[in-house]
């Protein structure tokens, strides 16, 4: 049995996403899509480009406390400030996703287990893929 997840203390639920929402979604779309297609790419500097930026990725996310740039930015551009608990994306996009996409109710830290896992394996395929070309 499924328990639902509360939102972040504070949150409101969005019903629908202004032109700002929309940039910041299809802007954390394209990374997501770029993270787990980027291993396949036939061009050596390209594929050091992805080696370089999914570490990257994932150590941002470490000293941003499970929190993407990308979302700050967005805060920082809606309220000011780099944090916002009234968006509930803010650490938890991909979670989010899954839940509103799919309906997929995943605790935090399952997914965040997740995520990190299938950073390391799409890491080593882009690895693999490189030294193979």
């Amino acid at each position: 049995m499924s328990a639902a997840i509360p939102p972040p203390a504070g949150a409101v639920a969005r019903k629908g996403r202004d032109a700002l929402g929309r940039f910041c979604f299809l802007l954390h779309f394209a990374v997501m899509i770029f993270i787990v297609g980027g291993w396949t790419m036939w061009w050596p500097r390209a594929l050091l480009f992805y080696l370089a930026f999914v570490p990257v990725v994932a150590l941002q996310w470490q000293f941003n406390r499970n929190s993407c740039v990308l979302n700050n930015l967005e805060s920082l551009i809606r309220t000011g400030a780099w944090r916002d608990a009234t968006n509930e994306e803010e650490g938890a996009w991909l979670l989010t996703l899954a839940r509103d996409v799919v309906g997929l109710r995943v605790p935090p830290a399952q997914m965040e287990a997740f995520i990190y896992v299938v950073l390391l394996v799409l890491w080593g395929l882009g690895l693999a893929h490189l030294l193979r070309l």
